[in-house]
């Protein structure tokens, strides 16, 4: 492909990237990083004279950020507002520090509740006592069925 006069050692000298070489260089797809530009979470730093989105390495340090913040669990709603803190001359630490906690409590009440989930399901295997029973006779259906009628009387 052929660019306009010193456009290519202008793209090389700033290390624009296409979408497709910050895929590669950050493990998303491209599909990944078009649902980031559209969630306002990424932008392209410019365009090629053909019309390509082109990026530059903050796009990569961004991403990088992104999958960091999401393995820790935060949505990409939360993540938008860590990146827009992070660009506040007012924002402290403090104020990140506040959201990791709150993302710390969520998770934990959600490891609690899956231990719950886990402990029944635990009870209602115990129950089985008979795998050969036609399915009609399940103890584990028959308790979930029961489970259904008690909370839809309450």
């Amino acid at each position: 492909m052929e660019y306009a006069p010193g456009f290519r050692i202008l793209w090389e000298k700033f290390g624009m990237l296409t979408i497709g070489k910050l895929a590669g260089q950050t493990g998303v797809t491209n599909d990944t990083l078009r649902y980031y530009e559209q969630e306002d979470l990424i932008r392209p730093a410019g365009k090629s004279p053909a019309g390509y989105r082109l990026y530059d390495q903050d796009s990569a340090r961004r991403i990088h950020f992104i999958k960091h913040a999401q393995a820790c669990g935060f949505t990409l709603a939360e993540i938008r507002e860590l990146l827009a803190l992070r660009g506040r001359d007012k924002a402290c630490c403090g104020d990140v520090r506040t959201r990791a906690i709150e993302k710390k409590l969520q998770i934990e009440t959600k490891i609690r509740a899956m231990k719950a989930m886990s402990k029944a399901l635990d009870q209602l295997i115990a129950e089985c006592a008979n795998e050969t029973q036609p399915v009609k006779e399940c103890t584990i259906i028959a308790a979930l069925e029961r489970a259904n009628l008690s909370k839809r009387v309450q």
